[in-house]
Parts: C-alpha cells; sequence; structure tokens
C-alpha cells in the first residue's frame, strides 16, 4: 500500500489537485514504514479509552472506528487504516470443522441456517487466511472525500440500482 500511495502522489499530483480543488482536505499522510499494532495492544488502547471488550470480542464497527482514530493519534496501524478508518482487515480463518462447530454454538448460532457452509468444512479446508479490500474506499479516504459514492464509476444505493 505504501509503493502504491507513494506512486499516486509522485505520478498524479494534477489529478489529486484537481479533485482537492472541487473537494478540499488535507494530503493523505503514510507513514514509511508502516508501524504495526498487534492484537492485544488494540484491547489495551480501547480499554485505556473506556471501552470494555474480552480478549476474543471481535471488533465491532464502532469500536474499529475508534480504534482507527486512537490509532491515528498515536500513529500505529493490521487491521489496515486511512485518515483513522479501516480499508482492510485480514486474519487466519477457523478451517477445523469441529472448532468451527464449537465456536458457532458458543454464539448461539443456529447450525441448520449455516449447514452449506459448515459442510464445506467437513470436505476439507486447508489453514487459510485472507483479506478484503475495497479500491473505491481506498480513493475515497486517499482523496479525502466523503462518500464512497463519489468514486465509483455505477455508484448503488437501495434506491439507484443501475446506472
Amino acid at each position: 500500500m505504501v509503493q502504491i500511495f507513494k506512486g499516486l502522489q509522485e505520478r498524479f499530483q494534477t489529478e489529486i489537485q484537481t479533485v482537492n480543488k472541487q473537494f478540499p482536505c488535507e494530503p493523505f499522510i503514510f507513514l514509511e514504514p508502516t508501524l504495526r499494532l498487534e492484537y492485544c495492544e488494540a484491547l489495551a488502547m480501547l480499554r485505556e479509552a473506556g471501552v470494555g471488550m474480552g480478549d476474543e470480542d471481535n471488533l465491532g464497527t464502532p469500536n474499529e472506528k475508534l480504534l482507527g482514530h486512537l490509532v491515528k493519534e498515536k500513529s500505529n496501524s493490521y487491521d489496515m487504516f486511512m485518515r483513522g478508518e479501516e480499508i482492510l482487515s485480514g486474519a487466519q480463518r477457523i478451517h477445523d470443522p469441529q472448532l468451527r462447530t464449537e465456536r458457532a454454538l458458543h454464539h448461539g448460532i443456529d447450525l441448520e441456517k449455516i449447514k452449506a457452509y459448515m459442510d464445506s468444512f467437513h470436505f476439507g479446508a486447508p489453514p487459510h487466511a485472507g483479506g478484503g479490500i475495497g479500491l473505491e474506499r481506498v480513493t475515497m479516504l486517499f482523496l479525502g472525500l466523503h462518500n464512497v459514492r463519489q468514486t465509483s464509476m455505477f455508484p448503488r444505493d437501495p434506491k439507484q440500482l443501475t446506472p
């Protein structure tokens, strides 16, 4: 990501300035090298800010945004954040069907409702991990825009489903 941001700033200043004339914002600043924040450190930061979270709790959207702002203040960042908002989240997935079943039951999930999904792990799933990134969201944050629809060729919402 750092190389992409450097390339954009080096090669596309004219385009960035053109967008900035219509949608003024502060320039996007990134750290080089990128700093890392371990999950336990993230929990400690949130707890210090008054958020009550268990050691294995998943970060919900409000806590992710709060963490993003805390990270931005301290200049640290995996999950990846831009301008204090998450752009990428990645983790190793549970591939063991027995453990996956135990975790689903622990969280009160009806196994019948996710049967097809769970069956795929019984057929065999290797250890795997992943992350997803929305380039329109990255573009929105890089340019300091306020809505992802401003970066989409064909924006969609409940009232506009076709171009």
